[in-house]
């Protein structure tokens, strides 16, 4: 089987390849022998019932700095010219993000998006996690001084993080004497129109904070972020650090929890961040974590992806 691939992401030349996932899933498409092509989101055009994109060919090879050869740009027809495209820009989830999603949905039954634009579009980070409250830590979602002020003095210490934030930004831990608190969330709300989200600080995250990896629904294994020193932050691109680690019970049951909801909204690469037995975050808009959980694992986690993708694709015959 030779697919089309075509990549929504950012642009290749300011990726870093080293740790990179979704250059791991460009390289493992390639090995396969699938045609590839890369796109920026804005690169986008509706016209008359059609979805194409301004796409350039591409190869890629693990060589830091010529990582990838492009060809002329096309007007790629997503509908009738591409298998499968791999919605992979970063956050932040702002309206360029949903109505990215918005266009993509145009190519349901037609070809393939992974994970599925209409449930990326509803199952924002920090909103979808809340169908699962119950594996949760204490959760508040406001942007009510009062409400924020009565949740720190019940739980003591608190995180304050905004409600569509991404890689560790902006995330504060409140202390139990609630200096910066209502500065904080004078400061969060002028910056964003939306509500903030405040949790209780889990001081098990100073033992580090699980990204576990789910292909079509099941986990394959998982890494431990541990947060660098004076921070609590454990995001690879905040400085924290990888590390080699194993599921608990209590984490697999989680899940188990997931698994169904995920593989029916069509959420085929997720990445759930798990902190002491509490879930804090069910990641699909672009989950990362692949090349370090192949490092500690020995497993080509791109390729059990790709084995699920071409899958669906098959079966849809």
């Amino acid at each position: 089987m030779t697919l089309t691939v075509a990549v929504q992401m950012d642009p290749l030349e300011s990726i870093s390849i080293a740790g990179d996932s979704t250059f791991a899933l460009m390289v493992e498409a390639q090995a396969r022998g699938h045609r590839l092509f890369h796109y920026l989101a804005d690169e986008l055009t509706y016209e008359d019932g059609r979805l194409r994109a301004a796409a350039r060919p591409v190869t890629v090879q693990r060589v830091e700095g010529d990582h990838f050869t492009a060809g002329e740009k096309i007007a790629l027809d997503l509908a009738d010219e591409a298998d499968v495209v791999l919605m992979r820009q970063d956050p932040p989830f702002d309206i360029a993000y949903i109505t990215a999603a918005h266009l993509l949905e145009r190519l349901e039954g037609k070809t393939l998006v992974v994970n599925d634009p209409a449930n990326v579009r509803s199952a924002p980070e920090k909103m979808f996690v809340l169908d699962f409250a119950e594996y949760m830590p204490p959760t508040l979602i406001t942007r009510s001084m009062e409400e924020l002020t009565a949740f720190h003095a019940k739980h003591g210490e608190i995180v304050l993080k905004p409600l569509h934030g991404n890689a560790g930004a902006a995330v504060f831990r409140i202390a139990r004497d609630g200096g910066n608190l209502r500065a904080l969330a004078e400061l969060f709300s002028e910056t964003w129109r939306e509500p903030f989200i405040a949790q209780a600080f889990l001081p098990a995250v100073s033992a580090g904070d699980k990204r576990i990896i789910l292909v079509d629904g099941e986990p394959i294994g998982a890494i431990n972020r541990v947060p660098g020193k004076g921070e609590i932050r454990s995001n690879l691109a905040a400085g924290g650090s990888a590390h080699k680690t194993e599921l608990s019970e209590r984490e697999r049951a989680i899940c188990a929890a997931l698994g169904p909801e995920l593989r029916r909204r069509g959420l085929l690469f997720v990445g759930i961040d798990v902190i002491g037995g509490m879930l804090t975050e069910i990641n699909v808009t672009s989950p990362t974590g692949l090349v370090a959980l192949d490092r500690f694992e020995g497993i080509n986690s791109a390729g059990l992806i790709w084995d699920a993708i071409e899958a669906k694709v098959a079966a849809r015959g």
